[in-house]
């Protein structure tokens, strides 16, 4: 079940071999010491199930971290114990069973939470690959790469904040980029010592710091991050006399002006930031494939600002220009306060009257300024479920549970023998949504019950009466306009980007073509639908 877990636990290599160390350190003299007596040994098998293999090192608290083995599913964990157990390790345990509540590819999986009174131990996702800490140490990241990291970073916290849930943990350290490119955020905190806020304005550090191998928090550290902290120091950013930070640009040349932009405006105490999910949209939509060209010309994500305040020095030295107050001007529109995206293109317009669009210091002459347009969740105004192969109807019933809010109960197939494409009778089955008017959509997020299914996302103009006779002839009119699709997709989320940003949709078709195993058979969970668009 991904998920960030609870101890202090950090990926690095030492020597060549993949290790697992509290926050891409060891554990310093100040830190608590470990309990020898009774100390585990390679062979020892906990709770008849993990058995541990190699002691690897301490984390930072001076917990013992170990690399063991599932002897029933016979895969890697690894194994954090804590010294005693009891109320000393209620903390660490806390965060490790809420943490395992939230499932996104993003986060690393948590699967056991322990305690034996003298001691307490987490099991979790063992992952092959290094930190962003060590990552960054061989040289800062292109301007493509860090932006996949943060819109993977921005994308786990959108996932934590959905269970009204606070990560308060999120720095180089916590966040592990795995042998296969996968980018996961490790080790939530539950002592109630951050904000979702502050989630989100780390998501700019994480975007700086890849950026230019600098921290801009020296002064206000996020847990473990502190610059200057231990052997594995992060360098503080550049900083002019009264302690404003170098905006990346300044830092090194080839950052874009827009990614520029979005990073100093997170980090920036007077511009309120967007929620996680807004964030991770607007992420999502700059992060292309390295092989193309690179956020060519697309507005940034600008936050309010106070349009008559003078620019401190340190930005006016580095050129930014903050736009008109997006959130003031939409809270006396719209009577609510909301974030503005700005979108590819726009007319050319005075920015006296177009303040939204009012470009950056960085907007090449005569071209055309970006037009104001706010991303949010869309409403689903109804779902059914698409099954035209069938002629009992046997398993169109809960639809509804993809559009409650409740990820945890959704709609779920049957269980099919034989064969992972529905046994070999269907040829899939899915669920139809309306939006209830034509929109604008920038993506589509589909949690699923479990890794390993197969799926498209289809479009059409039309609605079909909900028989089978219905659905055959939904399906042939859908089938010609495929949004985008996944193959045996490895993850539980499954995000759908590939949308004309010139067309409207109003029903869209979540087509599952073959199952993943599950209970003897095959099977699948449609646990929640989320539509991001305008």
């Amino acid at each position: 079940m991904p998920s960030s877990a609870g101890p202090s636990i950090d990926t690095i290599t030492e020597g060549g071999r993949v290790t697992q160390v509290g926050e891409g350190q060891e554990a310093e003299e100040s830190a608590p010491q470990v309990m020898t007596f009774g100390a585990p040994t390679a062979g020892e098998i906990l709770a008849e199930r993990y058995e541990l293999v190699e002691h690897i090192n301490n984390d930072s608290a001076g917990r013992l971290v170990w690399r063991g083995v599932d002897v029933i599913l016979r895969r890697p964990v690894a194994v954090v114990l804590r010294y005693p157990g009891g109320d000393s390790a209620t903390e660490m345990l806390q965060a490790a069973v809420a943490a395992s509540r939230v499932i996104h590819p993003n986060l690393v999986g948590v699967y056991d939470a322990i305690d034996e009174a003298d001691r307490a131990y987490v099991v979790r996702e063992w992952v092959d690959g290094q930190s962003l800490r060590e990552l960054v140490a061989d040289g800062p990241l292109d301007p493509a790469r860090a932006t996949a990291v943060g819109n993977a970073v921005a994308s786990a916290l959108a996932a934590v904040h959905a269970t009204d849930m606070v990560h308060g943990n999120v720095h180089p350290g916590t966040v592990m980029i795995s042998d296969d490119g996968r980018v996961v955020l490790a080790d939530a905190r539950t002592d109630g010592a951050d904000s979702q806020e502050n989630d989100i304005r780390a998501v700019g550090g994480i975007l700086y710091f890849a950026l230019t191998g600098h921290w801009p928090h020296a002064e206000a550290p996020l847990h473990g991050a502190t610059a200057g902290h231990g052997r594995a120091a992060i360098p503080d950013a550049v900083r002019d006399a009264a302690g404003g930070i170098a905006a990346p640009r300044q830092v090194r040349a080839g950052v874009p002006a827009y990614l520029d932009d979005l990073t100093m405006d997170l980090l920036d105490p007077e511009i309120a930031p967007p929620s996680s999910d807004v964030l991770a949209a607007e992420l999502a939509r700059l992060d292309v494939p390295s092989e193309e060209h690179f956020l060519d010309n697309t507005g940034p994500l600008r936050f309010a600002a106070d349009p008559d305040e003078e620019p401190s020095p340190l930005t006016a030295a580095g050129g930014r220009k903050v736009a008109i107050g997006i959130a003031g001007l939409l809270a006396v529109a719209l009577v609510g306060l909301l974030i503005g995206i700005s979108a590819l293109g726009g007319d050319d317009k005075d920015p006296k009257t177009n303040p939204v669009a009012a470009p950056t210091s960085s907007t090449p002459v005569g071209e055309a300024t970006p037009a104001a347009v706010t991303v949010r969740t869309l409403k689903i105004s109804q779902a059914r479920i698409i099954d035209p192969d069938s002629r009992d109807r046997a398993e169109v019933r809960d639809a509804d549970k993809v559009m409650d809010g409740d990820e945890y109960d959704g709609w779920e197939t049957q269980t099919y023998k034989r064969a992972a494409n529905f046994g070999n009778i269907k040829r899939g089955m899915g669920v139809w949504i309306d939006l209830g008017d034509q929109h604008t959509v920038k993506s589509v997020q589909v949690y699923l019950s479990a890794r390993g299914a197969s799926a498209q996302l289809l479009a059409g103009t039309n609605d079909q009466p909900s028989t089978s006779t219905g659905d055959k002839n939904l399906l042939t009119e859908y089938q010609r306009k495929t949004i985008q699709s996944f193959q045996e997709h490895d993850a539980t989320t499954m995000t759908f980007s590939g949308f004309n940003a010139d067309e409207k949709y109003r029903y869209l078709l979540f087509w599952i073509t073959e199952l993943p195993p599950s209970d003897g058979g095959f099977k699948l969970g449609v646990q929640e639908i989320k539509v991001q668009g305008s």
